[in-house]
């Protein structure tokens, strides 16, 4: 059977690396763990896990020296810090630093596996983020790259915006846009020239976790709030005190939770569930969007006064299509940027006819797409410069989006929902090599013909669950 996710422990208490490791295994999870702090980094970078659990106080090395050499490394594992109560106030340090949570000792097993559970849920999307987080020299993932004329615009209201220090930033716009890279753009404006540590930026996926567990992340939680609640909790509005809070894909967040926010939004302040005093917000609230939020409050779906409330002051991401001056300027950079990452000299540019295929696409997936295609190059091509012989071969072709490029019913015949406990079900893939996002879109495509467009049994066939599947069809532009 597959594995549900890895998992590396480290803690100088080897009683509770056995016990972690013993519960986790019967989960299904694939776990390493070790008791010395000592070459733990190297093993944990080979390992690559999902999910690390890091000791805040071991001999010889602090967990949060160690923390801060996994986001120097670029890892994009969430780490949770295992502490004792006297050292609580430095766990929610480390939050601020990149930490995904932590837990107090002593902790109970089933705790830990809510918190775990949690964690692989939006596994991905935070290695995406713990990616951007990466600032180290030469490698600057806050730049907006680009000359257009759509572009300084966009840089001119960002830094408006900034300058008066609004409370809150809606930010729209398609799929693979940068609308992240907008918000921590924008962050780092408010931010520059601090003497102090780096202001935290911390984000939630609103499309990624049920209704309750949003709601604990965003605004924590009292002891035995809920029957998992074993201990107090603080959530992200709280933990970003002086820095910024991402919602990410506001538009995919429940009716019943965005009446919550609204009302924390209106007066500023907000209860931990179960809580009784009220606790000020304090930090700069960006939330993101790649629906049309006019067309959602129309339809019912989200509500009017929330949309009013963050739209005060709004900014639109610009698809790729409608800068064409800085495709070559963004595929330059990613060039240079992917080299220094894999360390390897490669393509040192394009061809002009390359150039031209590549001014030619739409780029219906915008940044992403470009930035996908010239990651692969750097890796599997090694001459001089990238020709129209190793462009994809849609580039250029001005093809719709992704949904025309799904195999034809005669490849992948709509057939009956398959059984949950069917075996393992086959899908093909196309010849050649493919990033990890076209992968993804294939297998999903396969998925949802094979199963008559049936999201709920596409799920089970690919093995994740609904509400996953619901938000990569929307995030990959599948619907």
């Amino acid at each position: 059977m597959k594995a549900k996710g890895r998992i590396f422990l480290l803690d100088d208490d080897e009683l509770i690396v056995s016990i972690l490791a013993r519960s986790l295994k019967h989960e299904g999870y694939q776990v390493e763990a070790r008791s010395d702090p000592e070459g733990a980094l190297d093993q944990l970078l080979a390992f690559s896990p999902h999910v690390v659990f890091l000791d805040l106080k071991m001999p010889g090395r602090s967990g949060m020296e160690l923390l801060q050499e996994l986001i120097d490394a670029g890892v994009g594992a969430q780490v949770v810090m295992l502490t004792s109560d006297d050292s609580a106030e430095s766990a929610v340090r480390a939050m601020k630093l990149g930490a995904a949570d932590y837990l107090t000792k002593p902790f109970d097993l089933e705790e830990v596996k809510l918190v775990v559970a949690s964690l692989m849920e939006r596994g991905s999307l935070k290695q995406e983020v713990g990616y951007l987080r990466k600032i180290s020299s030469g490698l600057n993932q806050r730049e907006l790259i680009g000359t257009s004329d759509a572009l300084r615009q966009l840089k001119e209201s960002a830094e408006k915006l900034a300058r008066a220090g609004v409370p809150a930033v809606l930010i729209t716009g398609e799929n693979g846009t940068g609308k992240e890279l907008l918000a921590r753009h924008v962050h780092g404006l408010m931010h520059r020239g601090e003497a102090d540590d780096r202001a935290p930026f911390i984000g939630i996926n609103c499309a990624a976790l049920p209704e309750h567990l949003i709601e604990s992340e965003l605004f924590g939680h009292e002891k035995g709030a809920f029957t998992d609640a074993k201990s107090e909790k603080k959530g992200i509005f709280e933990l970003a005190s002086g820095g910024s809070v991402l919602l990410d894909e506001i538009g995919e967040m429940k009716w019943g939770l965005q009446a919550k926010l609204l009302r924390a939004l209106e007066e500023w302040r907000f209860r931990r569930v179960g809580g009784r005093h009220d606790i000020p917000i304090e930090a700069t609230v960006f939330a993101t969007t790649n629906r049309n939020l006019d067309e959602e409050v129309q339809s019912g779906e989200f509500r009017i006064d929330l949309y009013y409330r963050l739209a005060t002051f709004c900014l639109r991401l610009p698809p790729l299509r409608e800068r064409p001056d800085d495709i070559l300027s963004i595929a330059q950079h990613f060039l240079a940027f992917f080299g220094r990452k894999y360390g390897r000299s490669g393509p040192a540019g394009f061809s002009p006819e390359a150039k031209s295929l590549l001014l030619a696409h739409d780029w219906p997936g915008n940044v992403r797409e470009l930035r996908n295609m010239v990651e692969r190059f750097v890796v599997l091509e090694s001459g001089p410069v990238i020709t129209p012989e190793h462009l994809p071969r849609e580039i250029g072709r001005r093809q719709a989006a992704l949904p025309a490029q799904a195999p034809a019913p005669a490849q992948a015949p709509a057939q009956a929902p398959a059984p949950a406990a069917a075996a393992a079900v086959e899908f093909s893939l196309p010849d050649g090599g493919l990033c990890l996002e076209d992968l993804e879109s294939t297998l999903i495509l396969q998925a949802l013909a094979r199963t008559g467009r049936n999201k709920a049994q596409a799920a089970k066939l690919l093995g994740m669950t609904y509400d996953s599947l619901r938000y990569q069809v929307k995030k990959l532009g599948l619907d």
